[in-house]
């Protein structure tokens, strides 16, 4: 029996008495890259964050290898379901400072070695030392995802990723990735408002309209049914 990796069962998140993530079903298997479509408002990004605790569910479960979430520490279960934001978020300091700060909760010191191998993953050979102050907007997201896969997760969620990029920036980190995606067997959900986006990466799409899940399939499929919402 295929067990899913992540599972929601009835997942709901109430704010000010208005349910913003109603009763979400969802299976997300290993090696699936699954876009999450709808509207503004629609949920999405409302839905990407109870999956790792940045919110705490209203009700519902949300199972990881099947099993409730709420076993583990948040900060283990960020570990293992690790998130990319629109910004990137980077502590003040060197590229080198960021890339350490979740080894060392584990009490794992990163060596140089480790720290270069992550740089050269996302294409930023050399920037160990580099401040983060003096980084592009890409080169800034670049050093968010391996700061992200330092911690060595199995499953990533990107909340419209490319978003603050221009279109260069955001086809390179499109590409990087879908390399790495491939190369570590990583899981995902992608939060996208750009379908030609979601057509490139996605293997599996949802679509979300307030707060629930209208529809799963194949990306094409999913973009058809958002065309038929009034």
């Amino acid at each position: 029996m295929n067990i899913p990796l992540l599972r929601t069962d009835k997942l709901c998140r109430q704010v000010d008495g208005k349910l913003i993530v109603n009763a979400i079903d969802l299976e997300v298997y290993a090696g699936d890259l699954v876009a999450i479509i709808g509207r503004s408002g629609a949920g999405k990004s409302s839905f990407l964050r109870l999956l790792n605790r940045l919110d705490e569910p209203t009700s519902g479960a949300v199972y990881l290898h099947d099993q409730d979430y709420r076993q583990l520490a948040p900060r283990q279960l960020r570990r293992q379901v690790g998130m990319m934001m629109q910004a990137a978020h980077l502590f003040p300091g060197t590229v080198a400072d960021n890339l350490r700060f979740g080894p060392r909760q584990q009490d794992i010191d990163l060596a140089a070695a480790a720290i270069e191998s992550l740089l050269a993953q996302v294409g930023l050979p050399a920037f160990a030392n580099r401040d983060i102050l003096h980084l592009s907007g890409g080169e800034a997201q670049r050093v968010s995802l391996a700061r992200t896969l330092a911690n060595q997760p199995e499953m990533l969620l990107l909340d419209e990723p490319t978003s603050a990029l221009d279109e260069r920036a955001e086809r390179e980190i499109e590409e990087l990735l879908l390399q790495i995606f491939q190369a570590q067997q990583l899981t995902g959900l992608m939060v996208t408002h750009d379908t030609a986006q979601a057509l490139r990466l996605a293997n599996r799409a949802i679509l979300l309209h307030e707060g629930k899940l209208l529809y799963t399939g194949s990306v094409q499929e999913v973009l058809d049914a958002q065309s038929t919402l009034c």
